[in-house]
């Protein structure tokens, strides 16, 4: 007689890995702090008598050293414990906010002061960013990565939802300093959170070479993929127009035609709004052409840049916003699951910092320059500049066969440990195809 195996468990929800669901969490609660932040510091340089000028400075301040120590910060994760890189510059990104915020409610800070502290908070990004984004994509298995890429993107950008339109809203109530003091609480949480996430299962690193070794190997791999340099060579453009759109001319428009602060965390939000729906489309929808479908999605980017051009009403402002979230959202599952399952887990790290540095690379150009280029061609034209580069560089990049090619595979990369793995998907609500991609933000 044949004994019959007992039932299987039920299928768990994916977040249900002790990493995975302690990553989310810590995303969330940097999100919700930081969304709020980036507003406060722009309406805190305005407020201290600045202009849009001093506005792009205190912005590439904040990039710039990110671009400077990304690379090594990647190869630092993929020789250090990932969660300890990530506590450590959580620890200095709390620190630097919380210094910003006693400077803005205490006192009139200068313009040196307030460049200097983002300038930190920058470097702690710059460490923060690799190590998140390889810890994030060893903590899923091949099946289930695209899923959980969505649900985490999710979480983040519906935590994101609230800090922007609570950030607004105390911005216009109270003074900035605020916002940045809840930011820097959040920090100090979410670090305390990543210090419990579990590396074991991640293979100590061989004795090798030193840095520069470690440099050179990411490199290889990330030259080596003509899919993988041609799209961060696009967004390096798309990513620095947006911020100058973003971080310059969108507080300048929302203080001189909007009515302030409130407003424009308004349409910030809209675009968080965005990132949930198009998150939500992702655990449904699993483009074969995985890379051809998120470049296709990169062309609504441009209407944020040409709806402040216009400029049009909030209620278009935000719609417009709403519609470039669900967008960048198809572009951000699809990006991670095509990093997922093409690039070694040992140098998962390395790579990321390749990708963030490309993609960031030319923001402390474009937000130092776009007060002056306001001042040269005027804000409305910039604006349309930003919009007509997002479109031509996404042209260019569709020519890369590889690009247009790339397919989706469900085998591959297994999770090697995190004893509550990802099971099996139940259909139909799990198909599917995210600091946190190119710049996707981990938090």
């Amino acid at each position: 007689m044949t004994v019959s195996e007992p039932p299987a468990p039920a299928a768990r929800p994916v977040g249900a890995g002790r990493n995975y669901g302690l990553l989310t969490a810590a995303a969330i609660i940097t999100s919700l702090g930081t969304h709020g932040a980036l507003i406060a510091a722009a309406f805190a340089v305005l407020e201290s008598g600045g202009d849009g000028g001093d506005v792009g400075l205190v912005a590439a301040a904040r990039t710039a050293p990110l671009v400077l120590f990304l690379l090594i910060g990647g190869a630092v994760a993929d020789r250090l414990p990932r969660h300890r890189v990530m506590v450590a510059a959580n620890t200095l990104n709390c620190v630097s906010q919380a210094l910003f915020a006693w400077l803005v409610l205490t006192g009139d800070p200068q313009l040196w002061q307030m460049m200097l502290l983002t300038a930190l908070c920058g470097t702690g990004q710059a460490f923060f960013s690799p190590a998140a984004e390889g810890m994030l994509m060893s903590s899923v298995d091949a099946e289930h990565a695209g899923r959980a890429f969505a649900l985490f993107r999710m979480s983040m950008h519906g935590a994101a939802i609230g800090g922007a339109a609570l950030g607004g809203a105390m911005i216009a109530a109270m003074d900035p300093g605020w916002v940045l003091a809840v930011d820097a609480a959040a920090f100090a949480l979410a670090g305390g959170l990543r210090a419990f996430l579990d590396v074991s299962h991640i293979p100590a690193r061989a004795a090798g070479g030193g840095l520069l070794s470690d440099l050179r190997e990411g490199w290889e791999e990330f030259s080596g993929r003509p899919w993988l340099w041609a799209i961060v060579a696009q967004f390096s453009v798309v990513v620095a127009v947006v911020a100058a759109a973003e971080s310059v001319y969108g507080p300048l428009v929302a203080r001189d035609v909007l009515g302030g602060a409130a407003p424009w965390g308004l349409a910030l939000a809209a675009f968080g709004v965005g990132t949930v729906a198009g998150a939500l489309l992702m655990m449904r929808w699993k483009p074969r052409r995985l890379l051809l479908a998120g470049t296709l999605c990169v062309f609504p980017l441009a209407l944020p840049s040409a709806a402040l051009a216009v400029p049009l009403p909030v209620s278009g402002l935000a719609a417009v916003m709403f519609v470039s979230g669900v967008a960048i959202e198809v572009f951000g599952v699809s990006w991670m699951t095509a990093m997922h399952q093409e690039i070694p887990e040992e140098k998962l790290s390395r790579v990321s910092a390749y990708d963030w540095f490309g993609s960031v690379a030319m923001v402390p150009l474009s937000t130092a320059v776009a007060g002056p280029v306001e001042g040269l061609v005027g804000r409305s034209q910039a604006l349309w500049g930003c919009a007509a580069l997002v479109v031509l560089v996404t042209g260019l990049v569709l020519l890369v066969p590889d690009v247009r090619n790339l397919t989706r595979r469900t085998s591959g990369r297994s999770l090697a440990g995190d004893t509550a793995k990802l099971p099996a998907a139940r259909p139909p609500a799990a198909a599917s195809a995210d600091a946190e991609g190119t710049g996707g933000g981990l938090g």
